[in-house]
């Protein structure tokens, strides 16, 4: 597995090493001992599975009690995935860092605890996996509008279509009013 620090360095896009022949594919898309080298001594607790459709926006989604740190992937199709840092104390906060994953680069990509996260589908259906650090806590979740003015992030919009919201994702609060976090390295 190769670790790529990004923009945002607690950011990391890991690409697998992919094993190809007539038959199929084999790779290793986890391995505990190399994660905590390159991205710190977490544990996964949950995975969680999902697909959505062209045009879907999932985000920008935390939890402030009980952050939670995401290691996702996407196993058919492909999703623009963005991370929004929420930290304080960090030099990178209130920056936002995106990368397209699909199910030909095979790559993952890992968002630390403190970060809001979303997203959008681009192509036709998109199953989207994660692991995650922190069990989900329905009364733990906020919500900052994909289309917030401050973060002013550049979704890759289908054909220039508004995108496909849930009711809780369209009620987004504003990045200004989003609580953040003190004391997340």
């Amino acid at each position: 597995m190769q670790y790529e620090k990004l923009a945002i360095p607690d950011v990391m896009l890991l690409t697998p090493q992919v094993f190809s022949d007539e038959r199929g594919f084999f790779m290793e898309t986890f391995r505990h001992a190399d994660f905590i080298k390159h991205c710190g001594n977490y544990t996964f607790v949950q995975d969680n599975h999902s697909l959505s459709c062209c045009g879907i926006l999932r985000g920008l989604h935390y939890q402030f009690e009980k952050p939670q740190g995401k290691l996702v992937r996407v196993t058919r199709g492909e999703v623009f995935d963005v991370a929004v840092d929420l930290r304080l104390n960090s030099p990178t906060f209130g920056k936002w860092i995106g990368v397209f994953l699909n199910s030909t680069s095979k790559q993952l990509l890992w968002i630390p605890p403190g970060f809001a996260h979303a997203f959008y589908v681009t192509s036709n259906e998109a199953e989207f996996q994660y692991k995650c650090t922190d069990y989900y806590n329905p009364g733990d979740e906020y919500c900052i509008r994909w289309d917030d003015e401050d973060l002013a992030i550049d979704w890759p919009l289908v054909h220039e279509n508004m995108p496909i919201l849930s009711g809780k994702d369209n009620a987004g609060s504003s990045f200004k009013d989003a609580r953040k976090f003190e004391l997340i390295r």
